[in-house]
């Protein structure tokens, strides 16, 4: 019997047709590898926003009231939730337990957000004002900010409190500033 492999002749291979690779944007004389360059500065839609090198007062206002708000509701209702959920007593309903819950979440969620939604005012006010006093936006400003802010929510304690509490608004918004900044230098985006 004979090999079958040496009796074997091998076919020609067949010789590709050739293809055209699909390209939608042939017609349009679009550079295909530059597509997907997106620019990393902001596209502004007139030039006057150009210009523009911070939030003005109103809108200032807004953001920082709005976030102190919303971050002190959260974490009001959190705190509520959990100190509801530790005062049940045994043997109460479910329905009994989840109002309590609810209740304790409310209560400390509102007290907390207006708090905060308070700092967020007077933060913005000042730092606004500073802003305009000095007629650049820099570290300086968000930290006399905090100062200010600190000692006027605290005034009312007395003296001692208010230095307190303006050093502890003051380093506490420096060190946001700053953390943002080199966020903003070292993290690509």
């Amino acid at each position: 019997m004979a090999d079958s492999t040496n009796d074997r002749k091998k076919a020609p291979t067949p010789t590709p047709t050739p293809t055209r690779v699909y390209h939608p944007y042939q017609d349009l004389n679009v550079p295909i590898h530059k597509l997907y360059n997106l620019p990393t500065s902001p596209e502004l839609l007139f030039s006057e926003e150009a210009s523009k090198t911070h939030r003005s007062w109103g809108e200032n206002l807004q953001y920082y009231a709005g976030c102190g708000y919303l971050s002190g509701a959260l974490i009001g209702a959190a705190k509520g939730t959990a100190q509801g959920l530790r005062a049940a007593e045994p043997g109460e309903s479910f329905k009994l337990r989840l109002n309590r819950v609810l209740n304790s979440g409310g209560l400390s969620g509102r007290r907390f957000g207006n708090s905060l939604g308070v700092l967020g005012l007077i933060f913005a006010g000042l730092e606004s004002g500073m802003n305009h006093y000095r007629g650049r936006d820099d570290l300086v400003n968000s930290a006399i900010a905090g100062l200010g802010t600190g000692a006027l929510y605290r005034a009312a304690a007395g003296p001692r409190s208010a230095a307190i509490a303006g050093a502890i608004g003051g380093l506490s918004a420096a060190a946001a500033v700053a953390g943002k900044q080199a966020l903003k230098r070292y993290v690509p985006i």
